[in-house]
């Protein structure tokens, strides 16, 4: 069909003009580009799956605009409530997609088997757009899930014939296109001043060293009352007590490891790595002082746009395996389990969530030194 040329600027124009209507309602024909051809199952397995690269786009966008103010040397703190809303939406928007699972769900088995093998070998792994989105948020390359036998995710972006795509040049311009919002998020948390001592400190080392002692000594403190109690009223034989002794220690000792980065050889990564997780934990017991509830705001907006992503990915395994059971994957994957896989393995902001592990009640997290530098300021 012709398109209608644009409305110049200044001049009065429709709705339908505005956002393309006619453009957009022709773009549904399927392999055949006649839509008059198509059940009415496939034209909306189309619309679905059209609409969710566009709710992706804005998602892009509103990590993009995250992530860009994150990168700023100095972050002020009038943009970050910007900031916390470019990311509740991203968790809104992951939302909408999982609901569209819905109407998927209405389709038969088969349904979708009188036009599944059109799609061969197409796949949704094939949507740029999410593996822009992973790549933007920070997922790690060597987290991802071999798709097949491909020796990169990037192979299943090339066309039929195994030349460039406008999909992997796509993704290859996210990949070039730094930091992510991760490194962002995680280079401003770990500024945070922690008891009033910012990295520039030359005791900002010894400051960090005495959060963490006195973290992880109240952990202590705060496990040997527990015991207690749960002794007192669970533990019935000696084997009872011993199991319960070891798993609080277990606790306790893999706090210790982590909060000291045990892992990290090279002594600088294992300072900075100290310090974030000092940052967050500071930041999560304490954000009640002025100065610290946005960082706590955009750690749970962060949080609540990691797990829509989550649930999203989870509730599409449900509906593939409800729609086709556990079949091979149109584009040669083993589908429902690498659906599932990649909802559990899938993890990009670990620091945050392990964080929630950690954090103690109210009253059990050590006093904070200067506190009167983390209140309202007039000037």
């Amino acid at each position: 069909m012709t398109s209608t040329p644009p409305p110049q600027p200044g001049t009065p124009t429709n709705y339908w003009d505005y956002i393309a209507v006619e453009q957009l309602l022709s773009l549904q024909g399927g392999v055949e580009q006649d839509e008059s051809q198509l059940s009415d199952d496939e034209v909306r397995f189309i619309v679905i799956h059209q609409i969710d690269e566009l709710w992706m786009k804005l998602a892009l966008r509103e990590l993009q605009t995250a992530r860009d103010l994150f990168g700023l040397d100095f972050v002020p703190e009038t943009s970050l409530a910007n900031a916390r809303n470019a990311l509740r939406r991203v968790a809104v928007l992951f939302d909408l997609m999982a609901n569209h699972f819905r109407l998927m769900e209405t389709m038969r088995t088969q349904d979708y088997l009188r036009f599944r093998d059109k799609l061969f070998p197409a796949s949704g792994f094939q949507s740029a757009q999410l593996r822009e989105i992973e790549i933007l948020l920070g997922l790690d390359e060597n987290d991802r899930i071999p798709f097949g036998n491909e020796t990169s995710y990037r192979d299943v972006l090339r066309s039929a014939d195994g030349s460039d795509s406008p999909a992997l040049a796509r993704v290859q311009r996210r990949i070039e296109d730094t930091p992510s919002l991760k490194d962002a998020v995680y280079e401003w948390l770990g500024r945070t001043p922690i008891d009033a001592s910012s990295p520039d400190s030359e005791v900002d080392d010894a400051v960090v060293n005495h959060f963490i002692d006195g973290f992880l000594a109240n952990m202590e403190e705060g496990r040997d009352a527990w015991l207690e109690s749960r002794i007192a009223t669970q533990a019935l034989t000696d084997e009872d007590r011993a199991r319960l002794h070891g798993r609080y220690d277990k606790e306790i000792a893999s706090a210790r490891a982590y909060l000291r980065a045990e892992h990290l050889v090279d002594a600088a990564e294992r300072a900075n790595t100290c310090r974030l997780r000092a940052a967050i934990l500071f930041i999560e017991s304490n954000r009640d002082l002025p100065l610290l509830s946005w960082p706590g705001e955009i750690i749970d907006s962060l949080v609540a746009c990691e797990q829509a992503m989550l649930v999203f990915r989870q509730r599409h395994a449900r509906m593939v395996e409800r729609v086709i059971g556990r079949r091979v994957g149109t584009g040669g994957s083993d589908g429902v389990d690498y659906l599932d896989r990649t909802a559990l393995s899938y993890r990009v902001f670990t620091e945050i969530w392990t964080a929630r592990t950690l954090l103690m009640e109210p009253g059990r997290t050590p006093e904070v030194s200067n506190e009167e530098y983390y209140g309202l300021r007039s000037s």
